[in-house]
């Protein structure tokens, strides 16, 4: 289960989960846009309806999503940073944050099942844990606790896609 802390200035939000399946894979799923489509979002909730990614340093993404009640809303940025399948730096502007500009770092470590960390090439029963830090909320406590609470969601569902490939259409 995915967890969300903000720090007490409410300027960044950390999130964390552990992911049954090695770096690379999780890697992938977070990075191509067809898999990203596919496991972000509920149906009842919101789904995205279009994802693009210019996958390089300096690149460009953008993803537009439709909520319940059919308001549309847009998530956009440029990577910072690509280091497949540990490391993932790219700045965050959303329609509904009044395209404020954030910024978000994956780190993926590997780890065994039984939860120890080690280095070098992954192993079968290899898993991942996914930290995300999420940081420039500059004191908005509202917007920091929905992203936190966001992120516990969006991790729970990368988890569900990647472990048991479940998608917006088939998770219940």
């Amino acid at each position: 289960m995915a967890t969300a802390q903000v720090t007490p200035d409410n300027d960044v939000v950390f999130a964390e989960i552990f992911i049954a399946a090695p770096p690379a894979r999780v890697f992938e799923a977070i990075t191509d846009p067809k898999q990203a489509s596919q496991w972000w979002g509920q149906k009842g909730l919101y789904r995205l309806t279009s994802t693009q990614a210019d996958f390089r340093v300096g690149g460009k993404y953008r993803n537009e999503g439709e909520s319940i009640d059919g308001k549309t809303f847009s998530v956009e940025g440029e990577y910072l940073e690509i280091d497949p399948p540990r490391l993932l730096v790219h700045t965050w502007k959303s329609s509904y944050s009044g395209f404020q500009e954030t910024i978000v770092r994956w780190e993926l470590e590997p780890r065994d099942v039984h939860g120890l960390q080690h280095h070098g090439p992954a192993r079968v029963g290899t898993g991942t844990v996914v930290k995300i830090r999420h940081s420039g909320f500059a004191g908005d406590i509202a917007s920091a606790q929905g992203h936190g609470e966001g992120w516990k969601r969006v991790l729970g569902w990368m988890q569900a896609f990647v472990e048991k490939g479940e998608t917006v259409e088939t998770r219940r």
